[in-house]
Order: structure tokens, then sequence, then C-alpha cells
């Protein structure tokens, strides 16, 4: 049987009952349903951990629920001994069993996800968080430090794992293939801004001379024929410096071709379906083997994308409505997320209008804002961008052709430069001879030399065991000397 609770409410009326002295009392039951131990839905007790990492130092802050002081512990960076130990003596602080479960989280940022990873292989639910959806206190000035952060963290890891919805939003976690396939497009990107860095360096202090020169090969030579306005040379630490800059140019496009030949090679050779993803967006017209490549990698090849405004979130296209009472307008996009999607998707969409023209995305685009002014053509480029975006999510996932847009073949765009480089191989082998490296070879042997070309070396890709290359290397052939083609990998 279920106890009974009595309630006495004792009421004293307030005038003219009050005056004779009139007293009334109220009682009501209650029915209790007792709880036994088996119906019991209090959750185990598990360990809250966040993390607020640092390049010295990580601090570490520990609780069991709410009501429950935190354990504030520091601990040096990267030291995962020490991070189980703490957690081994947090658990026999709070009077949890050794194998209790233990949730986690922290930031995401420079440390990336190796230690997501670890946490995980030990059994150890984690949570990388982005930054930028933690909640701040909105004053001008707000005390700001690691103690107050991981605080702040761990009451919202509480929040998160007691059910509460929209406390943060949550990084997905690729794998470690995934993300080892992201870095070759992105060290080309780099590669591209550093090389832009140099050239307009070298033109900047020429132009502090009055001076202006196009940056090519021939530009140390060109340097000692400089005159200035007064008919006197360029300063000698000047000219040396212009020449070391010039030498960290070549570099950078030296490695920027060799990373083009790599790709390209991997195009045409690779058979996994991330090579497929890539040759099917390159099978549209604008859409050329920069974007197609990064594209895939940052998105369709591992991101389970389940609809349109997903994606555009993912890429910082959606939209940042303002509304307080007879204030309302648009912020613009939300910029977001991934930087690299966002800039190749609008440079894809100004050619989307090129090439694809007769297209039905085109076609709005025009009837929209093709008779605006050139801000309203910018706003319009973005709109189109997002709509190019979910395009694409559908051509590659349903097998869903854009609208009226044209198709052509992957081995066009990949083999285009190859045909346009330049004279035939017979020219082109007159034109490298000078950055060949003669290796003889070994003794007892007949003196014939080999001359060791790499791949990169000439203007169009040389794979070894390739018809183009065994082609150049018959056009270089003399009659005492051989050639070879080796990787730009392997030393010579």
């Amino acid at each position: 049987m279920c106890p009974l609770l009595r309630c006495y409410v004792n009421v004293i009326a307030v005038g003219t009952l009050a005056e004779v002295g009139y007293q009334a009392t109220f009682s009501k039951e209650y029915r209790m349903t007792a709880i036994t131990k088996g119906d019991s839905t209090t959750p185990q007790r598990q360990l809250f951990v966040a993390l607020e990492l640092g390049w010295t130092k990580w601090n570490l802050g520990m609780s069991t629920g709410v009501g429950t002081p935190p354990r504030l512990r520091t601990i040096t960076a990267r030291d995962i001994a020490g991070l189980q130990a703490e957690l081994a003596r947090a658990k026999e602080k709070f009077h949890l069993p050794a194998d209790a479960p233990v949730a986690s989280c922290y930031e995401a940022g420079r440390d990336g996800f190796w230690l997501h990873r670890f946490l995980v292989a030990h059994g150890i639910s984690n949570r990388v968080v982005d930054s930028s959806s933690i909640e701040v206190n909105r004053r001008a000035r707000r005390a700001k430090s690691d103690g107050l952060d991981v605080g702040k963290l761990l009451t919202m890891l509480i929040r998160d794992c007691q059910g509460e919805n929209d406390v943060w939003r949550v990084v997905r976690v690729p794998t470690p293939y995934d993300e080892d396939q992201r870095q070759l497009h992105r060290e080309l990107l780099a590669l591209k801004v550093e090389s832009t860095k140099h050239v307009n360096r070298i033109k900047g202090l020429l132009a502090s001379c009055g001076l202006t020169v196009e940056v090519d090969d021939t530009l140390p030579t060109l340097l000692p024929e400089l005159r200035s306005w007064d008919d006197l040379p360029l300063p000698p630490e000047l000219h040396q410096r212009l020449v070391r800059e010039h030498v960290r140019w070549q570099l950078a496009r030296r490695q920027i071709k060799d990373l083009d030949n790599l790709r390209d090679r991997r195009l045409r050779g690779d058979e996994t379906p991330q090579i497929e993803l890539v040759r099917r967006l390159m099978e549209l017209r604008a859409i050329g083997t920069n974007s197609a490549w990064l594209f895939v990698r940052e998105f369709f090849a591992w991101r389970q994308i389940r609809n349109r405004r997903e994606l555009a979130a993912l890429a910082g296209l959606t939209p940042t409505p303002y509304q307080s009472g007879d204030v309302a307008h648009e912020q613009g996009i939300s910029k977001a997320g991934n930087h690299r999607m966002r800039t190749m998707l609008v440079e894809i969409a100004w050619c989307w209008l090129r090439f694809q023209s007769q297209s039905e995305l085109a076609q709005w685009y025009q009837r929209r804002f093709g008779q605006g002014n050139s801000r309203q053509k910018k706003i319009g480029i973005v709109a189109l961008a997002r709509k190019l975006l979910v395009a694409l999510w559908k051509y590659l996932d349903r097998g869903e052709v854009p609208a009226g847009a044209e198709l052509t073949t992957w081995e066009q765009k990949v083999n285009a430069r190859f045909r346009t480089a330049g004279p035939p191989a017979e020219g082109v082998a007159a034109s490298c001879r000078e950055s060949l490296t003669r290796v003889a070879k070994s003794k007892g042997e007949r003196k014939q030399q080999t001359t060791c070309l790499h791949a990169s070396a000439a203007p169009f890709d040389l794979a070894p065991g390739s018809a183009l290359g065994s082609h150049f290397c018959g056009a270089l052939s003399s009659a005492q000397a051989s050639f070879v083609i080796a990787c730009p990998s392997e030393t010579i």
C-alpha cells in the first residue's frame, strides 16, 4: 500500500467572520508513489572532464554533476600518462568505481584530433567542440582566464550529457585516412599564396626605386641592367635581397609543379572511390581539377550530409537575420564554415555563369541579378554559390545532373595542359638539358653516362614508364648517353 499524506490547512477569515471568531480547517489527502530500488531512474554516476589545451600546460576540470565542486588540476601539455593518473585520482576522490564511465570535451584547435582518438580508444566518450558555439558573457568587458574557460566547458558538458539540446556545436571528426587526404590540396593552396607573396615583395622592392619588371626566371640576369632615375644601378644589398627572394619564389613554383604532377598522376591511375568522385565532378563544364579535388576531399568524400541546410551551414553560406522590435534586417552569410570551400564556391559560381550559361542556375541568376548594379551582382553570386553547392551534392549523391548543364570528359581537362605546354618532346629536351644531372655508372662498365631527370623538370608530367616519358627519353638520347626518369621523391 502506498502511504497517505494528510495535509492540514488553517484558514482564518478576514472581515466580518473574523469579528465573530470564525476559523475553518480544511484537510486533503495526497497519495504518494513509493520508489523502489528496482524502479529508480537515477542514471549511473559518471565523471565529467573538461580540458583546456595550451601549448605548455593543460587545465583539467573534473566533476560528477551539478552541485559538486569541480576538481581543478594542471598537467604538462601532451602528458598522456599524467592525464590518465589524474582521471584515476578523480574517480577515487569522488568515490567512483574504477570502471565508471567518463565523458570529456575540449575545444577544436591547434591540437587537432589525435587527443580525441586517444580518449575514444581508452573508452572515454569525448566531444570536440566548436569554440565559437560556446556561450560567453555579452558585456563589453568580461573576465577571461583558463580557469574560467575550463569551468564553463565543464558546466556545458554536464548540461549536454543530461539531455539538454543545442548546448553547443560538436565537430565531426574525420578518420585518419580522410584527414591525411586533405594535405595535398591544402599544401598546394598555401604554396600558391606563398608564391604570390614573393612576387609582390619583389615588385614592391623594385617599386621603391621607381622600377617595374615582370617576375620570371630571367629576373636575376635583368637586375644588373636596371637603372634608377639618376642612372645608378641597384644598391648592392637590395640586389642580393632580390636574388634571394627570387630563389625562394622559384622553389615555391617548383613545389607547386611537383604537387600538380602528383595529383594528375593520381587522377589518371588511382581507382579509389574518392578519385572517382573527383572524376565525376570534372565531367561538368566549369569544374576543373582544383575545385573538384577540394570539394571531394573537404566535403563529399567523408561527410554524411543529411539535407541542404546542413550542407550550406558547413560552408558558412547560411543567412543571419537580425530582428528586434521594429528593427529587422539581414546581416549577410554566417561565414562560420569551411573558408576554403566558400572561397572556391564563389569562384566556381563565376565560372558557371561563363561556361554553363544555358543552365537553369545561370538563367536564374541573370533573371534575378543580371540587371542589377555591382553590389547586387556580388550578393547574387553568393546565392548562386549556395545553389550550386546543393546541385553538386545531388549530382554526386543521387546522380541528378544540374538542369541544362553541359557535360564533358575528365580526361580532356587532365591532359589539356600537356597539349598546350609548348613544343614537342624534341624541343623540350633541348630546353631541359641544363637541368639534367649526369651520373657516372659503376666501375668496370663502359664509360657510358646516364642522365637522371626528375619527373617534374619538364613542363608536362613524366611518370616513370609512361608513353610520354619514353618518347621524351628517346628525344634526349644521344650517341653515348642514355636517360632515366625518376620520381620527384627520389634522390639523385
